[in-house]
């Protein structure tokens, strides 16, 4: 009788980060913004920050700060910088955190939701934390152009406050940035795999099927737009980088302090304003990388002569 060979569990590899999956992720990144992206971005800032104003007057405020032009505040450099860099940020450190959550045991959904939210906190920390502060600086700081006199260019507004505030005042609110990226990667991966495995039970697809597309941009859907719950933390991050002046606002904010100072003067609701297009936002970024994305994935191929792995 022939021994039985023992076959042991399959080697862990570490996922390679190619550079196709990062032109992609930029490509998709870069054309979501400069589509709807930034429009959504720029309404949704302006709800937070003027939180009395309802969706209607939100997009009557922005028009008054430039037209069609004003839907694009911050665009170019910030938005620009954060969609080329993040992705790549994301794709590093989330490979690193998934391949170390498997070597000590987790399962590859828990090891899936832990890259995520490593890969979250390292965006805001090295990319994403001034960018959002510098754009919500030129979104918020129109008050100066109604009083009649010309707001700097961005360039001069971001070397005011670095010479005013240091690497801290460009930074600023990057707590609340990690809180909100860290969560929204978290609960966007749980959420898209609990909508995939109901779209599985209805259409009777078993686990591990490929789904279509428009069930991949439903489930994705539903992930992007219920992960909307932590809206407080985004509202809380315009607010600390905000150049909207109250004179009630605390000095020095802290996220508690800032959700203190909100909450005592808005409610409940005031930490919800923006979430209308909050969700829109998620809904246009997953029809972007679900729908565009196998266009995308040719187009990259073809150009790098490299395979795209990256999930989309």
């Amino acid at each position: 009788m022939a021994d039985a060979i023992a076959v042991g569990p399959p080697k862990l590899e570490k996922k390679p980060v190619k550079f196709s999956n990062l032109l992609l992720g930029a490509g998709l990144n870069m054309f979501e913004v400069t589509t709807l992206g930034q429009p959504l971005e720029v309404v949704k800032t302006t709800m937070a920050a003027n939180r009395g104003d309802n969706f209607a007057g939100a997009l009557s405020r922005v028009w008054s700060r430039g037209g069609i032009l004003g839907y694009y505040q911050g665009l170019i450099p910030w938005a620009w910088i954060e969609a080329s860099t993040k992705g790549a940020v994301l794709l590093f450190v989330a490979s690193e955190a998934e391949y170390y959550a498997k070597s000590f045991g987790a399962s590859d959904f828990i090891s899936g939701i832990g890259g995520g939210m490593a890969g979250g906190v390292a965006q805001a920390y090295a990319t994403m934390g001034f960018c959002t502060c510098m754009k919500t600086v030129e979104i918020t700081q129109h008050k100066i152009a109604q009083a009649g006199v010309k707001p700097p260019s961005t360039w001069a507004t971001f070397m005011d406050i670095y010479r005013k505030e240091g690497i801290r005042g460009i930074n600023k609110g990057v707590n609340a940035v990690a809180i909100r990226q860290t969560t929204n990667w978290g609960s966007r991966f749980g959420l898209s795999r609990l909508a995939e495995s109901g779209i599985r039970r209805v259409t009777g697809k078993e686990e591990g099927q490929k789904l279509g597309s428009m069930e991949k941009i439903l489930a994705s859907g539903l992930g992007g737009g219920l992960s909307a719950w932590n809206q407080p933390i985004e509202v809380i991050r315009v607010e600390m980088q905000s150049k909207t002046e109250d004179p009630n606002r605390p000095k020095n904010l802290t996220v508690g302090k800032t959700l203190n100072y909100i909450y005592s003067n808005n409610g409940l609701k005031g930490l919800y304003r923006g979430v209308t297009p909050r969700i829109g936002l998620g809904v246009w970024q997953t029809i972007c990388m679900v729908a565009l994305g196998d266009m995308a994935k040719e187009a990259v191929e073809k150009l790098t002569g490299d395979k795209v792995t990256a999930k989309h």
